[in-house]
């Protein structure tokens, strides 16, 4: 199969003159993401050129060291985001939802290079920054919807909280049933795309593929074993985040601290 063509600038800037459609429905609807839509298309093309240009170095020099700090440069600012969106303190959540991530994403990313795929050199940048980044992209989203509605649902619900306590429940027994809610929220929306692909959407992996001229069969298997590896990943990553900023979120008598809100 022949590669696919490059895409030259010119046409490039085609593509962004499909924005005048939502930009015109903006505009009669007065939706207001106008504004809000340059800056995100911005940023997109921004950060995505920068590191195009990124990759082009890491691929030539390929060394193991700068491989894995840029993954952990990666987690860092996913890290920041998932804080960002959540609402929820720095002080109180950075450093445990960092170890989530670097466990759940961490583990599964060697897991993947290793056994799945089977390459000589685990730490080569095709495979440590692309699959890196796969797994904490898809992983991102889900630990915002996880951590954010677990606290929310104990402060709007703290009454049956205290009220488990006092019957006798320990800590962890009390938050199990914020824990089960927040892991359900959190999992089900990739657990539904995962159902629809192949018939509803083509995965972007295998697309990606396929476009550059590999076989459908292989492209089809790298992608299973990339949907897996990242559901897998995000499961550990949003379990272990909600358990260890749970060691920090509560004062010693099992009170959520009241500074873990941003204003």
């Amino acid at each position: 199969m022949e590669a696919a063509p490059d895409i030259s600038l010119l046409r490039l800037l085609a593509a962004f003159g499909l924005l005048i459609v939502p930009m015109t429905l903006s505009l009669f609807t007065r939706l207001g993401i106008i504004v809000q839509l340059f800056i995100s298309a911005g940023r997109m093309t921004g950060q995505l050129f920068l590191m195009a240009i990124l990759l082009i170095y890491l691929f030539q020099w390929d060394k193991p060291w700068l491989n894995i700090a840029w993954v952990i440069v990666m987690m860092f600012f996913a890290c920041f985001s998932a804080m960002a969106n959540s609402k929820l303190s720095f002080r109180h959540f950075l450093t445990p939802v960092f170890l989530a991530y670097f466990a759940g994403a961490g583990l599964i990313l060697l897991f993947f290079n290793k056994v799945i795929v089977n390459y000589e050199n685990i730490f080569t940048a095709r495979l440590v920054v692309v699959v890196g980044g796969m797994l904490l992209g898809n992983s991102l989203n889900s630990i915002i919807i996880g951590i954010s509605n677990y606290y929310e649902a104990i402060r709007k619900d703290n009454k049956r909280y205290l009220y488990l306590l006092s019957l006798g429940a320990n800590q962890q027994e009390a938050l199990l049933p914020f824990f089960r809610d927040a892991m359900l929220a959190a999992v089900r929306p990739f657990m539904a795309n995962m159902a629809t692909m192949g018939i509803v959407s083509l995965p972007g992996m295998m697309t990606g593929q396929i476009l550059g001229g590999a076989n459908p069969e292989t492209a089809i298997k790298y992608q299973i074993a990339i949907i897996l590896a990242i559901f897998t990943a995000l499961t550990i990553s949003v379990a272990l985040s909600l358990i260890w900023t749970s060691h920090r979120a509560f004062d010693e008598y099992g009170i959520l601290k009241a500074d873990l809100f941003k204003k």
